[in-house]
């Protein structure tokens, strides 16, 4: 049984990497078939997904579009503008904007939203926006990171690992990882400011974003309190962070209706929430737990310690860099999904605290997406940007960028992680 779940998995892997626009049905089906073959026993399977994070990353994502649609993201682009000397400077404080915002908010969505500002820019003062947007997309995924809200890697390790959302902070007596990647930004800024020595034109003044619904921004500020709230109340439901977020959204959803009474905007704000990711991780949370019920997590873990002859640093270091270089090219989402029980079972052996893994595993498959162009949702989705608006971006041109940030931000991640939870 654990030799023919190791294929269905790998065939898995493979059709996912090749087919990205079916992968859901794919994960779907996989996990079908490893309950129907008894791999996961069928009384298991409820319990193997994680519904916390199901609700919180759909909750979540129906939020942020409705704080999208509000234009508030862009009216406090328009404010950070106003305040900067020249180009140079407006693509930095830009670029930081995103990060912060995408430390809150959907990578892809929070490049959706900046990067309209910057080829406006662009444009005003006849300039190629295709630096400005790859930086914007890169400090994006750099973010997503940083809270429990910014990445769907973040809240799948806040489901498997039980943090809740001050833990990313603060979290046993040490620094959490939200200060780690803000190191790590800081990096990469030195490194934008290099890239940009030359973008030295001045801005003119632009008109502000007009914004006249606020109460998505109230939502989405009473998402990161309640979810804070929550985190100091003991013995709380086990999906009461999902249950905040898909509340949340329901009210905001049912104001909507009341103020417009036109369902059809309903039906809208319901289909920008992204079900074919909702449904692959369920598939991944069935696949994976057939995995570990079989015994192929343990075994995997046991190949890790075997290679690294029991060395704890070793072993950190091929899981950072590791999760760094297969991000560069594949999705992130299953590859933390199938890394995470792996990563536990490699700490339980040791008999180590397994958060010095999960963080340089969450630090790497990340950050590894800004390697490539096409290593994350938030990159492709720049790259069509610009293409739609007829500039045609070549792999060297967006390296050039991503690499030296990437190899910045994960190096000084690396080390800090290991200083601190060593």
């Amino acid at each position: 049984m654990k030799n023919i779940a190791i294929v269905i998995f790998i065939l898995t892997y493979v059709l996912l990497l090749i087919l990205p626009k079916i992968r859901a049905y794919i994960a779907l089906i996989s996990a079908s078939i490893f309950v129907l073959l008894g791999i996961l026993p069928i009384e298991k399977v409820v319990d193997t997904v994680d519904w916390n994070v199901i609700l919180m990353i759909a909750g979540t994502m129906g939020i942020v579009s409705l704080f999208i649609e509000s234009k508030m993201p862009s009216l406090l682009a328009d404010l950070i503008l106003e305040k900067t000397p020249n180009i140079k400077w407006a693509i930095i404080c830009l670029s930081l904007f995103a990060g912060f915002i995408s430390a809150f908010v959907d990578n892809v969505a929070t490049v959706l939203m900046i990067a309209p500002v910057a080829l406006n820019i662009a444009k005003k003062l006849k300039i190629s926006p295709v630096t400005s947007i790859i930086a914007i997309a890169v400090s994006s995924n750099l973010q997503g990171a940083a809270t429990l809200v910014g990445d769907t890697t973040s809240i799948l390790l806040s489901g498997y690992a039980n943090l809740n959302f001050l833990d990313f902070f603060y979290f046993q007596g040490r620094i959490g990882i939200f200060w780690v990647v803000q190191a790590g930004a800081l990096a990469s800024i030195l490194v934008l400011m290099y890239i940009l020595r030359d973008y030295k034109q001045a801005i003119n003044a632009i008109e502000r974003t007009v914004v006249k619904d606020f109460f998505p921004t109230i939502l989405l500020v009473g998402m990161i309190i309640l979810l804070i709230i929550a985190s100091f109340i003991p013995n709380t439901p086990a999906t009461i962070n999902g249950i905040i977020c898909v509340t949340l959204f329901i009210i905001g959803v049912v104001k909507r209706y009341l103020e417009t009474k036109d369902f059809q905007l309903v039906l809208k704000a319901l289909g920008e929430i992204d079900y074919f990711t909702i449904l692959l991780l369920a598939g991944l949370f069935i696949i994976v737990g057939g995995l570990t019920e079989v015994g192929v997590v343990d075994d995997i873990s046991k190949l890790f310690i075997r290679f690294s002859n029991d060395n704890i640093f070793v072993i950190y270091t091929i899981i950072v860099w590791a999760s760094v270089l297969f991000s560069a090219f594949i999705d992130n989402i299953p590859y933390v999904a199938t890394m995470l029980p792996v990563v536990a079972s490699i700490a339980n052996t040791l008999s180590i605290e397994p958060y010095i893994l999960y963080f340089g595993l969450l630090t790497g498959a990340t950050l590894g997406g800004n390697l490539t162009p096409i290593g994350a949702s938030a990159n492709i989705t720049a790259i069509g940007i610009l293409q739609k608006d007829g500039y045609e971006v070549k792999a060297s041109e967006f390296m050039k960028i991503g690499i030296p940030f990437t190899l910045s931000a994960v190096t000084v991640g690396y080390l800090m992680i290991w200083f601190i939870w060593i």
